[in-house]
């Protein structure tokens, strides 16, 4: 009896540990939170309304500009960046990321991974690690692995910067990212967007040509839009980083929460069976003592 007496301790010593551990990392991850949300919520209705004036500007390019950025071509060399995060202990938000990015994959680019024409571009350890461990006969691109340690968009758009050149160079043919959006705490939407070629707004929201908006461009319509277009797909870039930033303290906040609840429950029955089995002991030694009593009498 003592014997289990003893392994039921050592279960609620072990147990008390990692509920600790587990409600630290929900507290730091709760402020950390607090900073995410305040960075992607700021930063939301700026890019989505760049993006919206993007479509417009390339659905209505009469051809004149220099760029290709809007070109479709037939991809035959395709990128997949992959946004994770760095550590786990946050649920299923890197698993959830991934087989987004798997199943765009099954869907669209099963061709092209065969051929060996599908490369990955991994923004955080998580993804990275896992699609150099199942996706060998690909190349996977680790040099912004770390990426999340520094989100200024210094640092992010040497990334959409070399995205851009990459695609204007015809490395690649088509560029897609997969990330997670960030709605509250609980709730992040794993998701799968075209970065490049740049898709026109009649394709993004199926809107008529005749509800298009009609810009006037001052001082060159050229030389705004050779400037303009890099910088908007930049700050679209930094909010996808933001986004998945936002969603991973999202989601490790509530992990850690949940894993706390549930050492709080495991503890509840653990002293409930130790209770239970002291009682036992005791009324054991109790009848020991009485029945040699009786004997001795």
């Amino acid at each position: 009896m003592s014997g289990k007496l003893k392994e039921v301790r050592d279960r609620i010593v072990s147990i008390n540990s990692t509920q600790q551990i587990t409600s630290a990392m929900k507290m730091v991850s709760a402020a950390k939170l607090r900073k995410a949300t305040d960075a992607i919520v700021q930063m939301r209705p700026y890019a989505d309304r760049l993006n919206r004036m993007l479509g417009n500007i390339v659905t209505n390019l009469e051809g004149d500009l220099n760029t290709n950025l809007h070109e479709k071509r037939t991809p035959a060399n395709v990128l997949m960046v992959v946004v994770t995060s760095n550590r786990g202990l946050c649920g299923a938000f890197n698993a959830n990321i991934i087989k987004k990015a798997e199943q765009k994959i099954r869907d669209n680019y099963s061709e092209q991974k065969l051929s060996g024409n599908l490369s990955f571009l991994c923004i955080g350890k998580k993804g990275n690690e896992y699609f150099k461990k199942h996706f060998k006969g690909c190349k996977v691109n680790s040099d912004f692995v770390f990426a999340f340690e520094d989100l200024s968009s210094a640092n992010i758009n040497k990334i959409s910067g070399d995205l851009i050149s990459a695609f204007e160079n015809e490395n690649y043919d088509l560029i897609d990212v997969a990330y997670a959006s960030f709605k509250n705490a609980g709730v992040q939407y794993p998701k799968v967007e075209q970065f490049l070629p740049i898709e026109d707004i009649s394709i993004v929201e199926g809107e008529a040509k005749e509800f298009m908006a009609d810009y006037i461009f001052e001082p060159d319509k050229v030389q705004l839009l050779e400037h303009l277009i890099p910088s908007i797909l930049m700050n679209s870039f930094h909010k996808i980083l933001l986004d998945t930033h936002a969603s991973e303290h999202g989601a490790r906040m509530t992990a850690m929460e949940n894993a706390t609840e549930n050492a709080k429950d495991l503890l509840k029955d653990l002293k409930l069976v130790y209770n239970k089995a002291r009682q036992e002991a005791i009324t054991s030694e109790l009848s020991e003592i009485v029945s040699g009593a009786a004997a001795l009498g």
